[in-house]
């Protein structure tokens, strides 16, 4: 009997040990992401008892002529520890709504890290100005959990962290992709993050397609157009901007730092 079950033993661990040895890791590819603002309630807050009587109207407009959701397509290249993250522009008309512009509503940022240095370029947009911001990859705390969802194909692990202070962010990655990049500039999860959700900011980016192809190192390459800047210099450039704006400022300080 104890033979039997040495024999049975053996060949489970060896099956393992097969099953281990032909499994396939993404190392470089592209990954198609999807982001959606449910602009209803980001257009929701910014009503209150001193706008109400212009952005009510306004907002009932905007309900009659735009869906809920809007959704905007963005694309990352990824090789060599490096990833290229980069908005893909929307083919629909432009809205006649300036709750359009609100920065939550865009894609704002072109984001290139470099995960062998920690170093992330980024070509921010704010208002009608381009900031080249070059600085240490924002160090995130996760705290990895045992919740698991499938994303474009890959079973995914579910992350936790607040950023920024106050910025609630659900993270999904895969370590099926071994890279520790992902969307924007959120990163440092030991595995590709194909899934993003700020709850409280009601907006998520996941993916919707990963390609398993050879990337030239070519194509991964930073941005360099924009008044250069490093994160500290962004954040006083921005405080002193919007020092005046009150709580419809804080909004959109916020979303211009991610």
């Amino acid at each position: 009997m104890k033979k039997y079950l040495f024999i049975m033993l053996a060949c489970l661990f060896s099956s393992s040990i097969v099953s281990a040895q032909n499994a396939h890791f993404t190392t470089s590819g592209t990954i198609e992401y999807e982001k959606r603002v449910n602009m209803y309630a980001v257009i929701k807050k910014v009503i209150n008892k001193d706008n109400e009587s212009w952005y009510t109207p306004a907002f009932e407009s905007y309900k009659k002529n735009n869906p809920q959701f809007k959704v905007l397509k963005s694309q990352m290249a990824f090789g060599n520890n490096k990833t290229l993250y980069t908005p893909i522009e929307s083919d629909d008309p432009p809205s006649n709504s300036w709750f359009s512009d609100m920065p939550l509503a865009q894609q704002i940022n072109t984001v290139y890290t470099d995960l062998n240095t920690n170093i992330s370029t980024t070509n921010k947009k704010v208002f009608d100005e381009a900031f080249l911001v070059k600085d240490t990859a924002r160090r995130i705390n996760w705290k990895i959990t045992d919740e698991t969802r499938d994303i474009a194909g890959y079973t995914c692990r579910r992350a936790n962290a607040i950023v920024m202070d106050s910025i609630y962010v659900v993270a999904f990655y895969s370590d099926e992709i071994p890279v520790s990049g992902g969307p924007e500039s959120f990163t440092g999860l030991p595995g590709m993050i194909l899934g993003v959700a700020l709850p409280h900011e009601n907006v998520t980016w996941f993916a919707t397609k990963v390609t398993d192809m050879p990337v030239a190192e070519t194509t991964l390459k930073a941005p360099t157009k924009g008044k250069p800047v490093n994160y500290k210099t962004l954040l006083s450039t921005l405080t002193t901007v919007m020092k005046d704006w009150g709580e419809y400022g804080k909004k959109f300080f916020k979303i211009y730092l991610l």
